[in-house]
């Protein structure tokens, strides 16, 4: 309905009554619906036989939809159907497919008029059945799985695959041609669709959102994605929000509002919402293409109007609300009790039909109510009124190479690393900001694609805070809403995107690789949390893209985590949490990797393999506070490249026997205290052998078995003895390191100091001192640990006591760290 205020848009119907209605009986079922014309005077984007041809396309949808749910045979029904046709269990979404069907096939129409190049994001959860049934029907699918042709051994194959064991899911997948993105959580429809079109100014991105959907947090927030939107140099989204009224048990939110509540919010949101409503065919096909011609005819404008005439003012981007019965064209109600239009028709809506002969009658008669000796000839093949609205090549929604990225994907230009690389002209004499040294690389990754614009940087408000501005130096943070002059940074065509939304951050980015793109994301470590959930499926979507075949790499999923754990002192304990590395590492070894650089060479080595790789999550943690500078850049790279390395600068051990101890140790802050260690212990245990071991990748301490790097056991034992204590100074929860060696040699022998959970407002060593991570304890474990050393260490351990004594006494009389800490230099004194 349009909004009370506004004149009446032609494309806004209300209602359609009078639709045919089901007889009440147990085994009732559609009639065979028919076209009926619309109403004198009302506007029409439609011809006759453009309506017929639509119908023809949306029924056959539709069939196939209803078919993989139910059948397992006798895909044409040429014969009556007996129980032995029916699956043994019927899985699937009915409710939302005939809503998702009809979107397509009016994409179809507009694609192929107007020679569009169009990707949908299909945000209804399981919505599968209509997108397979509409990839079929156009050959993509068969052209990407031969063995499910496009005729009736085909068709017999699509339905029996269907959430059958060995076949495809219930959702949209990557299994889906056209899909980038997978239906099974809701919530990041939106987003991934902004995702897409960034920089992609020739494409245009439909999305439709379910109205459960349309409840989540994250895509409330999606709807401000239009404020960074540059219709310059982006493409466009088209979202259309299906309002079928209710979710799996309840009504759904915004088709229960008043309709000029629901238009002043999307309004709000800076839409210009078309309005498509009805429960009658022939109605909603000619709504439904007048709105589809009136939202792209104004998404030409918006873009000719900035392209050619430099229009500069934020535009109202169009957007469609489309009002159809849940389960539409389904059994209007079943024993007696309404169906269609109901939650009740969310999933299978007649589940009894291998035990229940009504049932069956009921499905039979249903699925004759789409004609389908109209739609398919006697070989199951689709007949040519079906397929006269449906695009061809590319340019199919099943066929889009944007919706399978890696055929897209070019190689990042990324500059040599020498040329950021900081002097070491010894271990521990100078410090760097390690993520300040990263943001020059970044900035020359920037400019070396200001071209082509294949390479973002996202990230909540916190670019500059993380120490990556001097990506400014190459453009600016994208920015439509209004601008004053105080501003700084801020423009129209920026790459790097910053939101205080990490859901909208990491949305952003996963749409705009699988599209064929690069980037990173860059967060406070503590705060990464929030997209957990959304990591694990983008990490399920490389995991299943990675086994099949027709599916091309993409660029991996970079996070930076700066702003860590161990400096966060000045924020306190809500911005301290280094739990997000864990989450990450216990998912698919074949997909997921984590480093943790000590110094600024390293980042710069780690920085540069993971912008070149493919198909991976990859996760670096990082500081942004000055770290000391440990290998020089040739050093770093043959260090990154082993994952774990044995510091033999560091350590005492003279290579004629075992070290007595080993010192390992696993991110900036706890190498730099391990490196205090082992200095305090060649100062007073200097006939003590110690060995320092830094470890990178952390995915390197679990066997080969678990992990395609881990190290088989003769390279560990070599690295950290089987029988000797190690002292393990780890960036994050101390239990991590523990799993991830628990089925090696010497495993009893490992001693690990971590996070525990001990934060607060304090000082930078305070924070170490906390969670018995320090210098001073570290030496005290090794003390403790070595066989024999305690006896005549003893007055070594007392000192060490005392000076995190004296430090608890010197930070709450001061407020800063221990002099002889906060000065402290590798090498000296």
């Amino acid at each position: 309905m349009p909004h009370p205020t506004d004149p009446v848009d032609p494309t806004a119907s209300t209602p359609a009554k009078g639709s045919a209605e089901a007889s009440s009986n147990t085994d009732a079922s559609p009639p065979t619906r028919q076209l009926t014309p619309t109403k004198p005077g009302t506007p029409t984007a439609l011809t006759p036989t453009e309506l017929a041809e639509l119908d023809a396309q949306w029924r056959a949808a539709n069939y196939l939809a209803a078919g993989q749910i139910y059948l397992r045979g006798n895909p044409l029904l040429t014969e009556p159907l007996r129980p032995e046709h029916i699956k043994p269990r019927l899985l699937g979404h009915w409710g939302t497919s005939p809503g998702l069907t009809l979107v397509h096939t009016h994409l179809n129409r507009v694609i192929k008029a107007r020679d569009l190049d169009a990707v949908c994001v299909w945000g209804p959860g399981h919505g599968g059945p209509a997108v397979l049934a509409h990839s079929w029907l156009d050959g993509s699918y068969s052209e990407t799985y031969p063995d499910v042709s496009r005729d009736a051994v085909g068709m017999a194959e699509l339905f029996r695959q269907f959430s059958f064991p060995g076949g495809v899911p219930s959702h949209v997948a990557p299994e889906t041609p056209g899909s980038l993105h997978e239906g099974g959580e809701l919530g990041y429809a939106l987003t991934h669709a902004y995702g897409a079109a960034f920089d992609n100014p020739e494409l245009v991105v439909a999305c439709v959102i379910g109205d459960g959907e349309a409840e989540t947090g994250p895509l409330a927030a999606s709807w401000h994605a239009n404020k960074f939107l540059d219709p310059v140099h982006d493409g466009a989204v088209l979202p259309v929000l299906h309002l079928n009224g209710y979710k799996i048990a309840n009504p759904a939110l915004l088709a229960r509002i008043p309709e000029a509540e629901l238009d002043a919010l999307l309004r709000g949101y800076g839409h210009e919402p078309l309005y498509v409503t009805g429960d009658e065919p022939g109605p909603v096909h000619h709504a439904m293409a007048a709105a589809m011609d009136r939202a792209l005819d104004r998404i030409a404008a918006i873009q000719r109007r900035a392209r050619a005439d430099g229009g500069a003012d934020r535009p109202r981007w169009p957007m469609i609300v489309l009002r159809t019965p849940k389960g539409w064209t389904g059994p209007h109600d079943v024993d007696g009790v309404p169906v269609e239009g109901t939650w009740r028709a969310h999933q299978v809506p007649l589940p009894a039909v291998r035990e229940n002969p009504a049932h069956l009658r009921q499905l039979e008669s249903w699925l004759h109510s789409y004609r389908p000796r109209e739609l398919f000839d006697e070989g199951g093949r689709p007949r040519p009124e079906v397929l006269a609205r449906v695009p061809e090549g590319v340019r199919r929604l099943g066929a889009s190479p944007h919706a399978n990225g890696g055929l897209l994907l070019r190689d990042l230009p990324i500059p040599p690393l020498e040329a950021y690389a900081v002097d070491v002209e010894a271990p521990g004499r100078r410090t760097h900001e390690p993520t300040r040294v990263l943001g020059g690389l970044l900035e020359g990754v920037m400019a070396a694609t200001a071209a082509r614009r294949d390479f973002r940087v996202v990230g909540p408000d916190e670019t500059a805070s993380n120490r990556l501005q001097a990506l400014y130096g190459a453009t600016a943070k994208a920015w439509q809403a209004e601008m004053l002059p105080t501003d700084e940074h801020l423009a129209r065509d920026g790459r790097v995107m910053e939101v205080l939304s990490e859901h909208l951050c990491q949305g952003w980015l996963e749409g705009y690789l699988l599209t064929g793109r690069h980037g990173l994301f860059a967060s406070y470590e503590a705060f990464a949390h929030i997209v957990d959930s959304m990591v694990n499926q983008h990490i399920k979507w490389l995991r299943t893209a990675r086994r099949l075949r027709w599916r091309r790499p993409v660029a991996s999923l970079n996070y930076l985590l700066s702003s860590h754990v161990w400096r966060q002192d000045h924020n306190g304990f809500s911005h301290q949490d280094p739990g997000f590395v864990d989450h990450v590492l216990n998912k698919s070894p074949e997909v997921v990797r984590v480093y943790l650089p000590p110094d600024a060479n390293t980042l710069l080595s780690v920085a540069d393999h993971v912008l070149r790789s493919r198909d991976y999550v990859n996760v670096i943690v990082a500081g942004k506070q000055p770290t000391f500078d440990w290998l020089t850049l040739e050093e770093a790279r043959a260090h990154c490249a082993r994952g774990v390395g044995v510091w033999e600068w560091a350590g005492t051990e003279d290579g004629s026997r075992e070290p007595d101890a080993v010192l390992a140790c696993a991110g900036d802050v706890p190498t730099q205290e391990a490196l205090a260690a082992a200095w305090l212990l060649r100062r007073h245990l200097p006939d003590l052998a110690v060995r320092v071991v830094n470890v990178v990748d952390p995915a390197r301490l679990l066997p080969r078995d678990a992990h395609p790097h881990g190290m088989p056991d003769a390279e560990y034992d070599a690295v950290f003895t089987r029988d000797r204590p190690v002292i393990f100074a780890y960036h994050g929860y101390p239990w991590l390191i523990h799993r991830l060696t628990y089925r090696r040699a010497g495993h009893e022998h490992l001693h690990v100091r971590g996070y525990q959970e001990e934060g607060t407002t304090t000082t930078p060593f305070d924070m170490v001192v906390r969670n018995d991570l320090d210098r001073f304890r570290l030496v005290m474990d090794v003390v403790d640990r070595v066989p024999g050393l305690g006896g005549r260490a003893v007055a070594v351990r007392q000192a060490m006591a005392d000076a995190r004594t004296r430090h608890h006494a010197w930070t709450r009389r001061h407020g800063t760290d221990l002099p002889e800490v906060a000065d402290w230099t590798w090498g000296e004194g």
